[in-house]
């Protein structure tokens, strides 16, 4: 009983803080099911409307909401599965293999981390532009299949793995990837899951390189759709808030199925090596 009370007031501020921290997302609720008008009505509406269904089909007519859905999962999930498995065999090759350099290697990836994005933007357009992918979404996933952050991460997972196990691995015939994908792999699963999330989350809320990449309304992703609601002299906020509310939906939920292991992945990534 004593311990209780002495927690209830870290218990009492932590409810306070997530409180606050879900007003936004309630408020984005209620604006979604009113019109535009409604919101910046005074008082401000605290209850939802019945706007919901007008405001979904006026978002599917102006940008074709279901299939910027389809685009962003597209290029979101082929960028997550080949951007986590090189940052994982990456991060295999930094940890466990001995070459002269290493450390310089590793001491480059993480300056990488240092480069604002806005410096890379026109080289990496004018090469886009001389292989002709601009418009294209290889050029939204390739050049950052090598994430710093995972590589760093997963090196991480694997610096405490013992030698040896990859030793009598090798011993009994298995090749280099048979011994990473088999062995060492599946120890640093909570690591991945987190990558796995991380990586995810931030090609579905990429926003300027894909501004800048498509041109053409079909190829749009979700960011992109939505900054097209936004006009010099209008902006439909209704339909803005339903169509963020319905982007951040599949964030929320894939954050909540795996967040144990987001949580651990991050916490045994910052403790190893």
């Amino acid at each position: 009983m004593t311990q209780a009370l002495k927690r209830l007031p870290v218990y009492i501020v932590l409810l306070v803080g997530a409180g606050l921290s879900i007003i936004p997302f309630l408020w984005m609720v209620i604006a979604s099911t009113h019109t535009t008008a409604d919101v910046f009505a005074t008082p401000l509406p605290v209850l939802p409307g019945g706007e919901l269904w007008n405001n979904l089909a006026r978002l599917q007519q102006e940008t074709n909401f279901s299939q910027v859905m389809v685009n962003s999962l597209l290029v979101a999930v082929i960028y997550t599965v080949f951007s986590s498995v090189v940052s994982a065999m990456c991060g295999y090759g930094l940890a466990k293999f001995r070459f002269r350099g290493r450390g310089l290697v590793l001491a480059a990836v993480l300056l990488t981390m240092m480069i604002p994005m806005q410096v890379l933007l026109v080289p990496l357009f004018q090469m886009m532009a001389s292989l002709g992918w601009v418009n294209s979404y290889q050029a939204l996933i390739v050049p950052f299949l090598a994430n710093a952050f995972g590589i760093f991460l997963m090196r991480q997972a694997f610096l405490d793995f013992p030698d040896s196990l990859i030793e009598s691995a090798r011993i009994d015939g298995a090749g280099e990837l048979k011994t990473f994908y088999r062995i060492v792999l599946p120890v640093a699963r909570p690591q991945l899951a987190a990558l796995i999330i991380y990586t995810f989350i931030s090609q579905w809320n990429s926003f300027i390189w894909p501004l800048l990449m498509l041109n053409t309304e079909d190829k749009y992703t979700l960011p992109v759709a939505l900054n097209t609601m936004i006009g010099l002299s209008r902006v439909d906020y209704s339909g803005l808030m339903l169509g963020s509310l319905l982007a951040t939906l599949p964030l929320l939920i894939v954050f909540i199925i795996f967040q144990k292991q987001f949580v651990s992945g991050l916490m045994g990534g910052a403790v190893k090596g």
